[in-house]
């Protein structure tokens, strides 16, 4: 359970965060000084994504380490596998929350379209029920969600010492959501008020 926390309270955080992160900065009114500047729109999604990325770190640290004082809970795979496995779960998070944020016109409304993936995250990742006893529409649903990839990865470095090759799948599935959510986000903020 503690290492499927990880990727509970991450995926909550990550994407209500970044989800109303441009949302958030039309309705404050400083879209006006980001459209006067000369920063483009990929360059405005990293410098989104990197404070939260440093936030999602330190919530890392914090489940695991109480997970270990509280539950004994040792981590049998090497820190940097662990790195690794969630900078990538945590930047695939982070794209699909500024996807949302793109689309949504309010904070209200992102906060709704995020409950649209939290729920399913919860329900579906292997978190609350074991992946191969949900029936296959389930398990096709579930593939498509970060966090199921993540719940396993985690799981694997923290309990049985995998390495980053042996999750090689989830781990190019969680590139490519990233690249192509951050993508997408870039290729949908457009520089005008309308």
């Amino acid at each position: 359970i503690v290492p499927g926390l990880v990727g509970i309270i991450l995926t909550m955080t990550m994407i209500m965060f970044t989800s109303a992160a441009i949302v958030r900065e039309t309705e404050r009114g400083n879209m006006e000084m980001l459209i006067n500047t000369p920063v483009k729109p990929l360059e405005l999604m990293i410098g989104k994504i990197i404070p939260f990325l440093l936030i999602g770190l330190v919530q890392v640290v914090i489940i695991l380490g109480l997970g270990y004082s509280l539950f004994n809970i040792p981590i049998n795979g090497g820190l940097g596998t662990l790195l690794a496995v969630t900078l990538l779960f945590i930047g695939a998070s982070l794209a699909l929350g500024l996807v949302m944020s793109t689309i949504a016109k309010s904070q209200l409304q992102a906060m709704q379209m995020t409950l649209f993936v939290i729920l399913p995250s919860i329900l579906l990742s292997g978190f609350m029920f074991p992946f191969d006893g949900m029936p296959k529409p389930a398990q096709f649903i579930a593939e498509l969600l970060p966090a199921t990839h993540f719940m396993s990865m985690i799981r694997g470095v923290v309990l049985r010492d995998a390495t980053l090759f042996e999750m090689a799948g989830g781990a190019i599935w969680l590139t490519g959501f990233m690249v192509i959510g951050l993508a997408v986000a870039t290729f949908r903020f457009t520089k005008r008020l309308d």
